[in-house]
């Protein structure tokens, strides 16, 4: 019987090659993410695919899954090891390579498979890596699928069945490629900048985007694991600078920016604005509400308010449903609601039929982008941008908080808040009108000012946002306000990045 993991073990070991090692805290809410070889090695990645295959057949799920890989040093390795204790669980593994969270995504459908697996560490630093999981297309796992897997595979509890085999689906990417291709190409003439990182996208997002029709400007596209410029997050304001730089200095008409899985779109306009995915999603459904009236779309907690205020939605009957952050938590209450797509801070979009299959996929954000801009032939992306309701709003803000304590930390902080609405106190100066409570909190005062904070799923880290349709300095008076009240907690550290 292959052995139960422990939490911890140390590298250069006998426990270390002989032992699987997991630490129980790489079990996020919606997905898997572990420092490799401090937090889990590679028997503890077996001991994850022999944990995934006993839940497939608990589930009731049908034992055939899709497996992919993204471009780190360490990522194909790490894929062979969960292979092989999916195949002891008797699984059917479809291995397609080298590949973006997506186009594992597309593979479930193209190869009529239940179930997925992607190994990527999507835009951690170097060094982490993870596993994003399924089995009901096009959902992923939620916090009740990675409970119970984390229950099995921490207490060994593994079924082995026969029937486990391995095939390789060769050149897999041309099939995604002529999916999304497959269809009239644009009609305006655009220069695009594609910017990826050096992260997976490099090798199909700009192809993609030529076969389109465009005229490609590649930023940063050679793969390169050690990432050699910036992390390939296109929520990060050091990538969308760089893709600021290079509109500007080539007059493209929009820059494109992919994460290191290619799942999220990152986007900068023809003057070089760095659009926060929450505007790019509100001006996605200024446009499809127009082909598609009376539309539902999902939108996270850290998204602007103008999904809700936005005159011109509100005339077309959109309605907005402010759901839970997280990819898995909007990918599944997009299909939950049959909503038209969903939008998440992060650069999560999530296309729902008719405009796509219900998952995130960078590329297909870009193109849904691309199609906007065919549409307005008349107008620029600035000028779509700034037809917008104007906001100031911050970029997601993340101070260090450890695993261990992030959540206790965003109790009390409720808490504090809470409080204060009670009291009828005042924060920056007014009453608070409202807390929503669905994913950390999220607090409203009188002029429409909020903040936010939650855990980060993911990451050893808070979330803050702060957004106000009043003024900026109204933003930063919340930004203050909510930073003062998590600073009574010794726990949280220094942001990562600031307004």
């Amino acid at each position: 019987m292959f052995p139960k993991p422990a939490p911890q073990l140390f590298p250069n070991t006998l426990a270390y090659e002989t032992t699987p090692m997991v630490k129980p805290t790489g079990f996020r809410e919606y997905d898997a993410r572990w420092l490799f070889e401090k937090e889990i090695n590679l028997m503890g990645v077996q001991a994850l695919g022999l944990g995934l295959g006993t839940l497939l057949r608990e589930m009731g799920v049908k034992p055939e899954l899709v497996t992919g890989h993204d471009f780190r040093s360490y990522s194909s390795s790490i894929k062979l090891a969960m292979i092989t204790g999916l195949m002891a669980a008797g699984v059917k593994v479809h291995d397609i390579g080298l590949a973006l969270s997506p186009m594992a995504y597309f593979a479930q459908f193209e190869l009529d498979v239940p179930a997925v697996a992607m190994v990527t560490a999507s835009h951690n630093d170097n060094g982490w890596t993870g596993v994003k999981m399924g089995a009901q297309r096009p959902v992923t796992f939620g916090p009740d699928e990675m409970s119970r897997l984390k229950e099995i595979v921490l207490a060994g509890a593994y079924s082995y069945a026969d029937g486990g085999s391995y095939r390789f689906v060769e050149n897999f990417p041309a099939r995604y490629a002529a999916d999304l291709t497959n269809r009239p190409k644009l009609k305006r003439k655009l220069k695009v900048v594609a910017a990826c990182g050096n992260g997976t996208a490099g090798a199909f997002a700009p192809a993609i985007l030529e076969q389109l029709g465009c005229e490609v400007i590649p930023l940063d596209v050679d793969l390169d694991f050690n990432f050699p410029r910036y992390n390939p997050n296109p929520e990060d304001l050091e990538m969308l600078h760089a893709m600021a730089a290079k509109v500007l200095e080539t007059g493209a008409d929009v820059g494109l920016g992919f994460d290191g899985d290619g799942d999220r779109c990152g986007v900068v306009d023809n003057k070089g604005a760095e659009i926060f995915a929450d505007k790019i999603g509100v001006m996605l459904a200024r446009d499809l509400s127009k082909l598609y009236p009376g539309a539902t779309f999902v939108v996270d907690v850290k998204s602007t308010g103008l999904f809700a205020s936005d005159p011109d939605l509100i005339s077309r009957g959109v309605k907005a449903d402010y759901w839970k952050t997280g990819h898995s938590y909007i990918k599944r209450r997009v299909s939950d609601l049959g909503a038209l797509a969903g939008f998440e801070k992060s650069g999560h979009f999530f296309f729902n039929a008719p405009v796509g299959r219900g998952y995130d996929d960078g590329i297909l954000t870009a193109i849904h982008v691309l199609d906007m801009l065919d549409r307005n032939p008349g107008k620029s992306m600035s000028e779509l941008y700034e037809a917008l309701p104007k906001t100031w709003g911050s970029p997601t803000m993340s101070p260090h908080c450890d695993d261990e304590t992030k959540y206790g930390v965003v109790e009390k902080t409720l808490a504090r808040f809470s409080a204060l609405e009670a009291e009828g106190a005042k924060l920056t100066g007014q009453k608070i009108k409202s807390l929503v409570t669905v994913n950390g909190v999220r607090v409203t005062v009188e002029d429409g000012t909020w903040g936010l904070v939650r855990a980060s799923s993911n990451k050893p880290e808070l979330v803050v946002v702060v957004e106000s349709p009043v003024s900026e300095a109204r933003m930063r008076e919340m930004f203050h306000a909510v930073d003062g009240i998590l600073r009574e907690n010794p726990e949280v550290g220094a942001y990562n990045q600031t307004i």
